[in-house]
Order: C-alpha cells, then sequence, then structure tokens
C-alpha cells in the first residue's frame, strides 16, 4: 500500500510540474486570434455528435414502441 501511495504521490508531482511550462503554440494561436476557430469547430463536432445520438435515441424508442405494440397483439 505504500509503493501505491508513493507512486500516486510521485505521478501527481510530475503532472504539477509538467503543467507549469508555457505552450508556444497555444499562446500564438490565442494572439492570432486561431484559437477561436478551434473552439468552434471543436464544438460544431460536438453538437453533431450529441445531435445524433439523439435521432438514434429517438429512432431505438419508435422501434421498440413497435416490437410492444406488435408482442400485444
Amino acid at each position: 500500500m505504500k509503493k501505491i501511495s508513493s507512486l500516486l504521490l510521485l505521478i501527481m508531482i510530475s503532472i504539477t510540474a509538467s503543467s507549469q511550462q508555457e505552450v508556444e503554440m497555444a499562446d500564438t494561436m490565442r494572439s492570432e486570434g486561431k484559437i477561436y476557430v478551434v473552439v468552434a469547430i471543436m464544438l460544431v463536432v460536438l453538437a453533431g455528435i450529441v445531435a445524433y445520438l439523439v435521432s438514434i435515441d429517438r429512432k431505438a424508442s419508435r422501434l421498440e414502441k413497435k416490437l410492444d405494440e406488435l408482442g400485444k397483439r
């Protein structure tokens, strides 16, 4: 148990140390305004995935209702 906790502590320290570094590419994209394009594209893709999952859920619900109606007859 002591090995696991020390390993976990070491991982947390390394993650914290690596997150302190500045990312030059992100600063460049932010200063040029391109970061907003990236965020917009990500939001469009995420919205498309959510819309697709909602439509699949509706189709599955309709099919379940039809199966229930056929089973009752």
